[in-house]
């Protein structure tokens, strides 16, 4: 991949990889450093990223530096912030969205990851599997499980509206 390449790649996908980060960890900080890092690790290799597969490289990148940053800080959270027990969803809230973003915190990250990527950013099931390294059923598996997951957290709609 040449300068000019690298160049068009960044600021072709910089807005979607931007969004994806920002979706899964909803501090724009933190998602701006995420992304500075996976660009910074594009550069480094950039002579032996092909151009046409710029995307899939930055978007790979960028999730396993999310992945590694999750981890991190999984690590250093406090105890008193985990809600083990809290699994289910029995309030009413008029606000299906807040609703939604607290059931996919809930999720394992893997889950997470897939399940935005397709039903956000609509990226098909062997993209998933390109960029996050897994493969094509163990993504539909990691989907349908976090689908199935949502479902019941949400509860019956009457709840929720």
């Amino acid at each position: 991949m040449t300068v000019e390449e690298y160049n068009d790649c960044v600021k072709q996908y910089a807005d979607n990889v931007y969004r994806f980060v920002l979706k899964n960890i909803r501090d724009e900080d933190k998602a701006a450093d995420i992304v500075q890092d996976a660009y910074e690790k594009m550069w480094r290799h950039h002579q032996n990223v092909d151009p046409v597969k710029g995307k899939s490289y930055l978007f790979s990148t960028a999730y396993h530096v999310l992945i590694d940053h999750t981890r991190r800080e999984k690590h250093s959270a406090r105890l008193d912030e985990a809600d083990l027990l809290g699994h289910s969803h029995e309030r009413q809230y008029s606000d299906l969205q807040e609703v939604l973003h607290q059931a996919l915190e809930k999720l394992p990250q893997d889950q997470k990851m897939v399940v935005m990527m397709r039903d956000y950013e609509g990226y098909s099931y062997e993209e998933i599997g390109e960029i996050t390294g897994l493969s094509e059923s163990q993504v539909k598996v990691y989907i349908y499980r976090a689908r199935v997951f949502l479902r019941k957290y949400i509860g019956k709609m009457e709840v929720v509206i």
